[in-house]
């Protein structure tokens, strides 16, 4: 199979790539997406307005064609995962986010912090077949940076190889502030003692007329890109995300995917766009509109079509299953996330995916779909394809290295 680096870590220029590509009719024949292709083809990105009229286009098949045509332009058939463990710090949490079914105070009989000690050993089990992993938490009335720089620096002596993606921005930020220091230097001492990027959970919806009503206390949503824009400057990676089906508008989701396209303009550092819907069970926000399945899928069509700057789009299984995130594979996303091993903040919200999947039941997943699946690392820079008929993989070059 000839498959070069440049396809799968994303072509550079996917948009001459986008003019050449066969037009499906239902695409062509269709004013407001023929014209989308065009803009795109021309180096331009899709308007506010014209995102609105998306999310009420009454074909979801033909936007999903659209997408589809983008997120070939970039990288082929090709869907990535990895193999990471999602290990949650703590669920006590001085604050109280309404939809939030994760969070304890901290005299719950289930509340729990995990020592330096506790969190080795969570991992223990996995290290041998993973290398990465997820660690985020509430916000601990007690943790100061002291606390993190002894935990992150316990997981890299024990695991050298394993990167640690950690921490929200609202994370962050309570650290900051609870060690009396800038958030540049929080993230400066938590990079020295191993910290590898950022997951970008927390991000809610960027509208803070919403983010009142839903977490109030959390970071304003300029806040947000901020952390985000700091840790760029810093060189640290990170991913952005959304939560939908909440309280939000169409007009507020369409708002979100703006800013965060702004603030990639400006500071880069955003690796993949992760968009899930608010599961309700256990939660304390009755009034939320939820999302349908096929809300889910338009939501992964429209953030492909309009994150022309965002290289990624995750189909992010641990939300919303296995099945519906194999059906967006076909509407934009290439990315699916990971193994996982072990997850509690969406199976608290009422998740039910299972968190054991071995990558050669992850790969045959991403097949299903007519799709190559690609094994990653955490920062999109190595990459060996998972051929699930032979159960061999093939190690690709970093483009642009020797």
């Amino acid at each position: 199979m000839d498959i070069r680096f440049e396809s799968i870590g994303g072509n550079s220029d996917w948009r001459t790539r986008l003019s050449g590509m066969s037009v499906p009719d239902c695409v062509a024949t269709d004013p407001i997406l023929s014209s989308c292709l065009r803009t795109l083809i021309s180096g331009g990105s899709i308007s506010s307005e014209v995102g609105i009229s998306l999310m009420h286009h009454d074909s979801l098949s033909a936007l999903c064609s659209l997408a589809s045509m983008v997120k070939k332009s970039r990288f082929d058939n090709q869907v990535f995962f990895n193999e990471n463990l999602h290990v949650n710090t703590t669920n006590i949490c001085v604050l109280a986010c309404r939809f939030c079914a994760f969070r304890k105070g901290s005299r719950h009989p289930d509340a729990y912090a995990l020592s330096a000690k506790d969190f080795v050993e969570r991992i223990d089990p996995f290290s041998n077949r993973i290398d990465e992993v997820h660690a985020v938490g509430g916000l601990h009335p007690d943790w100061t940076i002291d606390h993190y720089v002894e935990l992150y620096s316990t997981i890299k002596n024990a695991y050298p190889h394993i990167h640690l993606k950690s921490l929200t921005a609202i994370e962050i930020i309570h650290i900051a502030e609870r060690s009396g220091i800038s958030v540049k230097q929080t993230l400066q001492s938590l990079l020295k003692s191993g910290l590898g990027s950022i997951p970008g959970g927390g991000a809610e919806i960027l509208v803070d007329s919403v983010r009142n009503l839903i977490c109030r206390g959390k970071e304003t949503s300029s806040e947000y890109l901020e952390v985000h824009a700091i840790a760029h400057d810093l060189d640290i990676p990170t991913n952005c995300t959304m939560l939908f089906g909440t309280i939000e508008t169409l007009d507020h989701r369409i708002a979100h995917l703006v800013k965060l396209r702004e603030q990639q303009a400006e500071s880069g550092g955003f690796q993949c766009f992760v968009p899930y819907p608010f599961l309700p069970d256990k939660s304390r926000l009755p009034e939320a509109q939820l999302a349908s399945s096929s809300e889910v899928v338009r939501m992964i069509a429209i953030s492909r079509i309009m994150l022309d700057n965002i290289p990624h789009i995750k189909a992010y299984r641990m939300n919303f299953g296995d099945h519906l995130a194999s059906l967006c594979l076909t509407a934009g996303a290439d990315d699916i996330d990971g193994t996982v091993g072990h997850e509690e903040i969406m199976h608290e919200a009422g998740s039910m995916t299972s968190v054991d999947m071995e990558s050669e039941s992850l790969a045959r997943m991403i097949a299903s779909t007519g799709s190559i699946a690609i094994k990653r690392n955490s920062t999109y820079s190595k990459f060996s394809i998972f051929d699930t008929s032979i159960e061999t993989q093939q190690i690709l070059p970093v483009y642009g290295q020797r």
